[in-house]
C-alpha cells in the first residue's frame, strides 16, 4: 500500500468536509474546478461532447447536485434531467447521463426519490437512451441497488448503477446484478469509509476490483471499468486478449479534464471510451473527490493556478 496517497486522500476528504474550507473553495476554487467541469450549463455541456464525439469518446452527463435539504430541489434536479435527456436526443450527441439519488431527494423521502428517477428513466426509454445511478457513500448503498432492482422489475431495464470494489460486500453484489441483469460501471470508489466495511489498503483495493472485471468479462456482460490507472488499464487489455473478449463487450470510462489524452488514444486503438462529463454550479463535492482520488490530480489543478 502507498501508505502516502491514502493518507493524503482521507485526509483531504476530511478536510474538505470543514465549513471555512468550503467556503474559501467555494469563494476562491471556481476557476481551478474548471479543470473538472465541463461547463456551468447544459448547452455548454453538449458542446464540450460534440468535441469529445468527434475524437471517437462517448460520454455520460450528468448535472452535478448532491445532499439536497429540500423536495423542491429534487423536484427541479428532475425536471433538469428530464430536460437534459431532450438535449441530448435533440442534439444527436453519443452520451448517456448519470444521476446522484440523494440528488433526487433519497436522504429525505425514499418514495419521491423513486419517483423522480422513474420519472427521467421513463423519459430516458422513450429516447432511448440510458440512466446510470451513480452509487454514494455506503448509507445509501442497499437503497440505491433496490431502486434498480425495482425499476427492472416494471421492465425499466435502460437504467444500472455503479460498484465500488473497495466494499467488502462488493463482489456478492455484482453477483446478484449479473444474475438480474443489471448493467454496472465498475469503481474503485472515492468516498472515505471505515475499516468495519471496506479495504483500507490499496493492494487489497486493486485485487478485488481485477475480479470483479473478470467477473464480467468471463460472464461475457458488458462491463465498465471506470479508471485513471494504467495498471488496471494494462491488465484488462491483455486478459481481454488472452480470453479473446471483444473490443465491444466492455468499455474505458475517465472523467472529463484528467488524462484526455489518453482517453483520446485508447479510441484510436479501437477501444469504447466513455468520458464522464459533469456540469452545473454545485461542484464543490464532485470537486473534493477529484483531488482527493491522488495527490496528482490536486498537483495537475496547482500547476495550472497561474496559467
Amino acid at each position: 500500500m502507498k501508505i502516502g496517497n491514502e493518507l493524503y486522500r482521507k485526509t483531504l476528504l476530511t478536510v474538505s468536509g470543514n465549513p471555512l474550507v468550503e467556503k474559501l473553495t467555494l469563494r476562491y476554487g471556481k476557476s481551478l474546478a474548471r479543470k473538472f467541469i465541463a461547463s456551468s450549463d447544459l448547452e455548454g455541456a453538449l458542446q464540450e461532447v460534440k468535441q469529445l464525439n468527434a475524437k471517437g469518446i462517448m460520454a455520460t452527463l450528468d448535472h452535478l447536485g448532491e445532499g439536497i435539504t429540500g423536495l423542491e430541489q429534487a423536484a427541479s434536479y428532475r425536471n433538469e434531467y428530464i430536460r437534459l435527456i431532450e438535449g441530448i436526443s435533440k442534439s444527436g450527441v453519443n452520451s448517456n447521463v448519470s444521476l446522484k439519488p440523494t440528488q433526487m431527494g433519497l436522504s429525505l423521502n425514499k418514495e419521491v426519490c423513486y419517483e423522480h428517477i422513474r420519472a427521467v428513466v421513463r423519459e430516458a426509454k422513450y429516447h432511448r437512451n440510458f440512466v446510470r445511478i451513480d452509487m454514494e457513500d455506503s448509507p445509501y448503498t442497499d437503497a440505491t441497488l433496490e431502486i434498480v432492482k425495482k425499476l427492472h422489475k416494471e421492465q425499466l431495464t435502460n437504467v444500472g448503477t455503479v460498484i465500488q470494489s473497495y466494499l467488502f460486500r462488493t463482489e456478492q453484489d455484482v453477483q446478484d446484478c449479473i444474475q438480474q441483469g443489471i448493467s454496472l460501471r465498475l469503481v474503485k470508489g472515492a468516498y472515505k469509509e471505515p475499516a468495519s466495511i471496506a479495504y483500507q489498503n490499496a493492494k487489497d483495493v486493486l485485487w478485488q476490483y481485477k475480479r470483479i472485471i473478470q467477473m464480467h468479462l468471463d460472464h461475457n456482460v458488458y462491463t465498465a471499468i471506470a479508471s485513471h490507472d494504467d495498471k488496471i488499464i494494462k491488465w484488462t487489455k491483455q486478459y481481454a486478449l488472452e480470453h479473446e473478449v471483444p473490443k465491444d463487450r466492455f468499455e474505458f470510462q475517465m472523467l472529463y479534464g484528467l488524462r484526455m489524452q489518453e482517453q483520446a488514444k485508447l479510441a484510436e486503438e479501437g477501444y469504447r471510451v466513455r468520458c464522464y462529463v459533469p456540469y452545473g454550479t454545485m461542484w464543490y463535492p464532485y470537486y473534493t473527490r477529484r483531488l482527493a482520488e491522488k495527490p496528482a490530480n490536486l498537483m495537475m489543478v496547482l500547476k495550472n493556478m497561474g496559467r
